[in-house]
């Protein structure tokens, strides 16, 4: 078990000279860390909304990694298995905006025939996204005492990494793919937002896991963590977030990633069984990476602070692989 510091106030992720900020290395249940990064080269910064309905699933992206934007719009059909997807590499990351504190101001990307435009507000962020055929016009309120997870993991003061994931996020609005209107019902739906700040080695691979269902959803990580004190796993019940301070074991066959995976440790014993495939491949010399993303449901537990284990049986979401060279 790690031993993380819990930040109650704000505080700003660099030093002057744009180093770490040993006051910033911890953990919050709500955005506090102010993404002051300074200087050009190895500096990333990144939105990513997923959104599940009952009949799609929706990603959107909006980085920047100093030399270029990478921006991308996906919509699977969870009914027929088809996906589709727009990208765009923008030089530079120019008229890429991404705001230093989660949460507020404005999201904007553009380029390659797709647009990303997120406006956070304190009581929710509206999302909007076009792609060919593709509209999403969507609303994530916060409700009142919702939490998030904010983590600083730190490989060195030079290079180290601030996350904020958002589960369970309620979400409403609607679709249109074709120019047919899907609903999106509050009920029924979920967002999820990764919110990343930092300075990355040029080498970095991760695991990541995040399910949501009514009154209950969880946020697992893996491999990129480990090792260096921080962890960035955590169960919700009822908007309260319990931080899991453990690394912990992930178990899949990447010969087929269609099996079941398995991720255990201390407070935690899940099973994510996937239904779709999603595979991202990226070669452009420099920047390159592979990531397989697979969507479905859990089964198993996770514990709460005071020990008791909350049911994770039908939560719906994803398990993934990331290997990047950026």
């Amino acid at each position: 078990m790690t031993h993380e510091r819990e930040i109650t106030e704000p505080v700003d992720l660099c030093r002057p000279d744009g180093r770490l900020n040993p006051a910033a290395v911890g953990w919050s249940r709500r955005p506090l860390h102010r993404a002051n990064l300074r200087g050009w080269g190895r500096a990333k910064r990144w939105e990513y909304w997923g959104v599940v309905t009952p009949t799609h699933i929706v990603g959107l992206v909006a980085s920047s990694l100093d030399y270029a934007g990478v921006h991308s719009v996906y919509l699977l059909d969870r009914r027929t298995g088809v996906e589709r997807t727009t990208e765009a590499v923008v030089p530079f990351a120019r008229g890429t905006v991404l705001p230093p504190v989660s949460g507020v101001g404005e999201v904007r990307a553009r380029g390659g025939g797709l647009t990303v435009h997120v406006d956070q507000r304190p009581d929710g962020s509206t999302i909007r996204a076009t792609a060919p055929g593709i509209e999403v016009d969507l609303v994530a309120p916060l409700p009142p005492g919702h939490e998030s997870l904010g983590v600083v993991v730190p490989w060195s003061t030079r290079r180290f990494q601030y996350t904020l994931k958002d589960v369970g996020r309620p979400v409403r609005g609607t679709l249109r793919v074709d120019g047919t209107a899907f609903p999106v019902d509050a009920g029924e739906s979920f967002a999820v937002l990764d919110h990343g700040r930092g300075k990355w080695p040029y080498s970095a691979r991760w695991n990541w896991a995040a399910g949501s269902g009514p009154g209950r959803a969880v946020q697992l990580g893996g491999v990129w963590t480990d090792g260096t004190g921080s962890t960035e796993n955590a169960v919700v019940v009822d908007g309260r977030l319990h931080k899991i301070g453990a690394d912990l074991a992930w178990r899949y066959d990447r010969a087929d990633w269609l099996r079941p995976w398995r991720i255990t440790g201390d407070r935690v014993d899940v099973t994510f069984h996937p239904f779709h495939e999603r595979v991202a491949r990226t070669n452009l010399g420099v920047l390159a990476g592979e990531t397989h993303q697979c969507f479905g449901h859990f089964s198993g537990w996770a514990a709460t602070d005071d020990g008791e284990r909350v049911d994770l049986d039908g939560l719906v979401g994803w398990a993934e692989e990331a290997r990047n060279r950026w």
